[in-house]
């Protein structure tokens, strides 16, 4: 009698053998999953980001060409350098202004398109077109 009680108590109580190694298979497959969604939020953020500084400098550019003192060629030189400083000079290569009517006043436009950037190799690739306004000075 005592040496079944004593056999009993020596098999472990728990998982079967067959699950053993589980836990580390389990947290692989975890935390590929968390990387991926973190690379994801990484690369909306990086998007957010280009695009918000793009859009500023495109506005001040767009300030500077309305300028009663100023023409559109400083617009697009403004526009470049802010591009160049804050994001790097890539970004600064296809920006373009314009005169424009909007509700029969005389706007400034200034365009920028830029890159959309990437981590790794994986995201979406293609161009961003922003564009930026002021009112023309009189």
């Amino acid at each position: 009698m005592t040496a079944s009680t004593s056999c009993a108590r020596a098999r472990p109580a728990g998982p079967a053998d067959d699950e053993s190694g589980s836990a580390v298979a389990e947290f692989v497959m975890v935390s590929a999953l968390v990387l991926a969604l973190f690379l994801g939020v990484v690369q909306v953020a990086l998007a957010m980001h280009v695009r918000a500084l793009t859009i500023d400098a495109a506005a001040e550019g767009a300030r500077i060409a309305a300028r009663a003192d100023r023409d559109l060629a400083s617009g697009a030189a403004r526009t470049q350098e802010l591009l160049a400083s804050s994001l790097g000079s890539r970004y600064a290569g296809d920006v373009s202004v314009r005169r424009t009517t909007d509700a029969g006043l005389d706007v400034i436009e200034v365009t920028a398109r830029v890159p959309l950037p990437v981590v790794g190799l994986l995201g979406p690739s293609g161009v961003l077109t922003l564009q930026g306004h002021a009112l023309e000075e009189g």
